[in-house]
């Protein structure tokens, strides 16, 4: 027993203190990715907290409000356009019980005259323009603005048609690969490997375990974004309280999972970016 403690502690120890070098010094071990943009105010559905989500308008308007990234979802319509949808059910948007994928692009209702912002209980967002966008009018009407596309499901030919597009109008650096899915961003790397990708959850979750085993610095990670929520989005949206504990640990998993430095954005409220900052954020996603 004591022989093998004899080889196992230097062993171990020479293991932690090489693991702290190099995660105090990535840049060792690892060539930092050099980003094409580096986005600090981000529209959350194309600026949903003040006009309706996902509308040109809404884009527009937060352009205008000096958002140097939009942040979209995508859906395909029954005659293969992709339009920009946050939902798959038109239910909550348009009041209408049917799917994206069931109409035409032309058959796709009015969006409803008001629509609550999600991180914004009790607020709601209104606007003259009520109309659902193909993503191709998006990329044409913002030529160079970076934009997040989220795919939420396994639709092959929705992710084909997205890369397709983004080669079409030479956007490949400057749109993001979103997905909570690890199985769906698979598919999105292979449609389109020149985007750069955002972290899914199961991904930073194995990226934090990586953390404290030690292991990160000698992993090398692919992404380059990670989008996270902020403890008080998450508390005042999904749980009855807030807690300043909860605070403090997203702040070490969020910085745990920007090792070595992917460009990292928190969702928050446009009244005070203030906690994103403070938590070490490259950039606030607002509503």
């Amino acid at each position: 027993m004591s022989s093998l403690l004899y080889y196992t502690l230097p062993a171990l120890s020479s293991y932690v203190m090489l693991s702290i070098f190099f995660l105090r010094r990535p840049r060792l071990l690892h060539t930092p990715w050099v980003s094409a943009f580096c986005p600090r105010l981000g529209a959350h559905r194309g600026g949903s907290g003040e006009r309706l989500e996902n509308t040109m308008e809404a884009m527009e308007n937060a352009v205008a409000q000096r958002a140097d990234l939009l942040e979209l979802d995508c859906q395909l319509t029954r005659d293969g356009v992709v339009v920009v949808s946050h939902d798959k059910d038109l239910s909550r948007q348009s009041g209408v019980n049917r799917d994206v994928g069931s109409l035409d692009f032309e058959e796709l209702p009015l969006y409803k005259e008001e629509l609550e912002v999600y991180f914004s209980p009790g607020h709601f967002a209104h606007g003259s323009d009520r109309h659902m966008v193909r993503l191709e009018d998006v990329f044409r009407r913002f030529p160079r603005m970076p934009i997040s596309v989220e795919v939420k499901e396994q639709n092959e030919e929705l992710i084909r048609k997205i890369a397709g597009l983004v080669r079409h109008y030479e956007r490949d650096e400057i749109t993001i690969w979103a997905s909570e899915k690890s199985s769906v961003m698979k598919k999105c790397k292979a449609a389109n490997p020149e985007m750069p990708t955002a972290f899914t959850i199961s991904r930073g979750f194995w990226v934090l375990l990586l953390y404290y085993l030690g292991l990160l610095p000698f992993i090398s990670i692919p992404e380059r974004f990670l989008i996270s929520f902020l403890p008080t989005i998450i508390n005042r949206t999904y749980f009855p309280f807030s807690c300043s504990g909860l605070n403090q640990l997203a702040a070490v998993v969020s910085k745990c999972l920007c090792y070595p430095a992917p460009h990292q954005a928190h969702h928050e409220e446009k009244s005070d970016p203030t906690p994103g900052a403070a938590r070490g954020a490259g950039g606030i996603l607002v509503p």
